[in-house]
């Protein structure tokens, strides 16, 4: 029985061993099969070595990178002298800007095969291109960003085409240069390779962003943030996104309310989220403006108007606001200027057209006389309270008591006389408050249509004061003494 059992265990022991011997063949016949290329390379078959080596390029036309370098190392691992792959993952290397390998790879490649002229060369363009980077990089943090990306694009990417952090930097730089079509279209190179790359998901969004294509950055952003619901950078730029959509529209929506105090504070608010953000902070100005125009807030809104038309010099609506605004502030000529700017580029529009003449009726105005500042009452004077300001400021006035300054006083008197001809007359009062033009009636506004003291065509003027001069002591042929009852003098 015993030995029936050890004759059991040493058939097992056998077997097992067998076993273990067919799996080692196993594996060295694998081994033999998928090493075979580079074998046979050693034993001088180029052939074979050849065939790795087009199957490395045909990897790098596709970008598969990472299945080029698998190959080459597989290579090297086989047979460590085998120059040709040292050369070909040196130049892969390059190719991703993985600068430090690289230039191990060739140097190794030179100790096999000293003053290659192809492989010194080709370090050489390293060197450039890693020299290159360093120094893009040291411009765009200083804001050199035209000099940076010079830089990037005729050295790095010249010699390191499918460097991705080369390609994210000229997007930040082209980003930075406001060239956003151009982000836009890099940024969209590098996700057709790596869609899921999360640096260019955001500088892509951000160049939506800033040409105000807000529902396109929000799709990027949230796309990232699914990938890597932490980044930072991401939950900052979707958030900030948001947060301004918000405060934009309670503040247009305050303004369609009539809560015109409100919006100002909202638009305001809305703008100080991303003072950079000028394709939308141009319709934010506007509406700003619109609502001080609204409130009467001229210089304010003067001021958001000159914004607005900073970023867009072809706004027409804000040229209208800062019109409007300058009318408000009594800039007659230069609310005229850009209401006729306006109406010029839209003939057909009635509102602009409408505006332009009431611009144009009030720099009209602006330059005539006041007469109600001339004889020194209100607009809402009553004809009796106009009267009597005439009356005693044609006795202050009038040259035979102004001897010594008799050509100031004759100017001020003609002034008050004329003052009064509009002012005294109901229908010429009208007719002036309304802007409209009296000089037609012989009203000069002064200005040598009208003179008191002669009369054109030989017209007297004769001016009534009922009640007398004031005293004062006799004398010759001036108003000297008091004259009791009503008086009538011509001239």
């Amino acid at each position: 029985m015993i030995r029936c059992s050890s004759f059991a265990m040493d058939i097992l022991a056998w077997r097992g061993l067998l076993y273990t011997v067919f799996i080692l063949h196993f594996v060295f016949i694998c081994q033999l099969l998928l090493l075979q290329p580079l074998v046979s390379a050693i034993d001088g078959k180029p052939g074979n070595a050849a065939e790795l080596f087009e199957r490395v390029s045909q990897s790098v036309k596709v970008k598969r990178y990472s299945e080029a370098l698998n190959d080459l190392n597989a290579a090297i691992e086989a047979d460590p002298t085998l120059s040709e792959a040292y050369f070909h993952r040196a130049s892969v290397l390059r190719h991703i800007c993985r600068y430090e390998e690289s230039e191990k790879s060739y140097k190794k490649f030179l100790e096999l095969k000293p003053r290659d002229s192809v492989a010194e060369k080709e370090l050489s363009q390293l060197i450039q291109a890693q020299s290159a980077l360093d120094t893009a990089l040291t411009l765009f943090e200083s804001s050199d960003f035209a000099k940076s990306l010079e830089y990037v694009e005729k050295v790095v990417l010249v010699f390191s085409p499918a460097c991705s952090k080369a390609k994210l930097l000229k997007v930040k730089l082209l980003l930075a240069s406001k060239d956003y079509s151009g982000a836009i279209s890099e940024a969209g190179f590098i996700l057709k390779e790596d869609d899921d790359n999360l640096d260019a998901l955001l500088l892509r969004g951000r160049a939506y962003y800033y040409l105000a294509d807000h529902d396109v950055a929000q799709r990027h952003y949230q796309k990232g943030l699914r990938l890597d619901p932490e980044h930072g950078e991401l939950k900052k730029a979707y958030f900030g996104l948001k947060n301004l959509l918000k405060k934009t529209k309670s503040a247009e929506d305050n303004e369609k309310k009539g809560k015109l105090r409100i919006a100002v504070e909202d638009f305001k608010a809305a703008l100080a989220v991303d003072p950079n953000h000028l394709a939308h902070n141009v319709h934010l100005q506007l509406g700003l403006c619109k609502v001080l125009v609204k409130l009467g807030r001229g210089k304010e809104a003067l001021s958001s108007c000159n914004e607005a038309l900073n970023i867009d010099g072809e706004l027409l609506e804000a040229l209208v606001q800062r019109g409007e605004a300058k009318l408000l502030t009594e800039d007659w000529e230069g609310a005229v200027e850009d209401l006729k700017s306006a109406a010029q580029q839209s003939p057909q529009d009635m509102n602009i057209r409408e505006a332009y003449m009431r611009a144009e009726k009030a720099l009209k105005m602006s330059k005539r006389k006041d007469w109600y500042k001339i004889l020194g009452v209100s607009k809402t004077s009553s004809v009796s309270e106009i009267k009597r300001a005439y009356k005693k400021l044609a006795l202050q006035w009038h040259p035979d008591k102004n001897v010594e300054n008799r050509e100031e006083a004759e100017e001020k008197f003609r002034e008050i006389a004329a003052a009064y001809e509009v002012l005294g007359d109901e229908e010429k009062r009208t007719k002036y408050d309304r802007g409209e033009d009296i000089e037609d009636m012989g009203m000069g506004g002064g200005g040598g249509g009208f003179n008191p003291f002669h009369g054109g065509g030989g017209q007297q003027y004769t001016f009534t004061f009922e009640g007398g001069f004031p005293g004062g002591g006799g004398g010759g042929g001036g108003f000297g003494g008091g004259f009791p009852g009503g008086f009538e003098f011509q001239f």
